[in-house]
């Protein structure tokens, strides 16, 4: 066998089959290219599902990690370390916001934005206990723990895994009168992506959050964006909300918060909602550790420059044309997204979300699929034209058979 069908055989006996990653094997990469174990090279049109939106090996992120690795790595929330104020005031700046609570991966950070939400329900609103709800959209992804699939309209992702969490209210996205006949008096918070990533790249209809910022208000309910896919530069704006000229109660961040160099997450609002806490009631050991608040601290000082914004911005733009050429060819029937990320339908005549990701594959372009027939494109935002475009021709020809 090669190389790599000895690593992924290895893998397969070994591991859970909770994955169906594509068969290749990487062992390094560098900006918007990974190299796999037999020495090919790939066009990373994935990004990490975002994680990685400033590229492989970013070098300035980089050298924040190794500094901070000869120092200290962890003390535990046990004690003060000199990296953790600076986290939380910057990040709390970059949001526009006062106070922040730091975890480690996304999921994570929504299981504290349901604490969250909660506590806030009980202690503030004045909701019975027990009683308080919060709404979803269908076809969310929130994340993979039982409390999150609870609240899951996917079956892969939800089934099996009962009994479930109770206390959600789920209604269609991007519909503000069925958001609106969901609301009660328990309602605490509604939670909803301000970009649906798993389910395709979904945008909503123009003006969806800018009625939903409004509905909230309107009725004290806390509005908690999921910006972990969609924030921190990725559809052109620091943050998705920005679109509308939004700004919701909480943001919820992860994934590209930690450059795809360490896991880093967080919840971010303001002092009346995040001062519930009280010493003991929520927390994590490695939340808020110094290797992640280096590397965080230098992923907030590179979004503030604005660079990158500005990049998915341009490419983003040239990404949605090129794309928007071939809808109405036969080969694809829809484009979505916003800034340097797209949801492309492909035509179920020309195979499988999977089987087309496969072919740009062996063409040197790796994607991924998603709900059969769509595959998702977010390459870092260090990409370059000339490459963005060389893997949007591997595409064209593969889609021309």
């Amino acid at each position: 066998m090669s190389t790599t069908e000895t690593a992924i055989a290895s893998a397969e006996a070994h591991s859970a089959h909770n994955y169906h990653p594509l068969p290749v094997v990487v062992a390094s990469a560098e900006g918007a290219w990974m190299t796999d174990v037999e020495g090919r090279r790939y066009l990373d049109m994935l990004a990490g599902y975002s994680a990685l939106n400033f590229g492989h090996g970013n070098r300035r992120l980089i050298d924040a990690a190794k500094a901070q690795l000869e120092r200290v790595t962890l003390t535990s929330r046990a004690f003060h370390h000199d990296r953790f104020a600076d986290f939380c005031t910057q990040l709390a700046e970059l949001c526009g916001m006062d106070m922040v609570l730091p975890m480690n991966t996304g999921a994570e950070a929504v299981e504290t934005a349901v604490k969250t939400a909660r506590k806030w329900g009980y202690r503030v609103k004045g909701v019975p206990d027990g009683m308080a709800k919060i709404i979803v959209a269908a076809d969310n992804f929130h994340g993979r723990t039982t409390t999150i699939v609870s609240f899951s309209t996917d079956h892969e992702a939800r089934a099996d895994f009962g009994p479930y969490t109770p206390g959600f209210e789920i209604v269609p996205y991007g519909d503000l009168t069925a958001l609106r006949e969901a609301m009660t008096e328990n309602t605490v918070a509604v939670l909803m992506e301000p970009i649906q990533g798993e389910a395709g790249v979904l945008v909503p209809p123009a003006g969806y959050f800018s009625g939903v910022r409004e509905l909230t208000r309107e009725r004290n309910v806390l509005f908690i964006a999921d910006e972990i896919q969609s924030g921190l530069g990725r559809t052109g704006k620091t943050f998705a909300c920005e679109h509308e000229g939004v700004v919701p109660d909480m943001y919820v961040l992860g994934k590209a918060l930690g450059g795809g160099v360490v896991p880093v997450s967080a919840v971010v609002s303001s002092a009346a909602v995040l001062g519930v806490y009280g010493p003991g009631e929520h927390g994590s050991t490695f939340g808020g550790n110094p290797l992640a608040c280096a590397v965080a601290l230098e992923v907030i000082a590179m979004l503030r420059s604005g660079e990158f914004q500005q990049r998915a911005t341009e490419l983003g733009d040239h990404l949605h044309r090129e794309l928007g050429v071939l809808v109405g060819q036969g080969a694809v029937e829809a484009v979505r997204g916003r800034g340097l990320w797209a949801g492309v339908d492909i035509s179920p005549a020309l195979g499988t979300g999977r089987e087309i990701s496969e072919k740009l594959m062996d063409r040197g372009v790796l994607v991924k699929d998603t709900h059969g027939s769509t595959i998702r494109i977010a390459p870092p935002l260090v990409i370059s034209k000339e490459d963005l475009d060389w893997g949007l021709a591997q595409l064209r020809d593969v889609l021309s058979g």
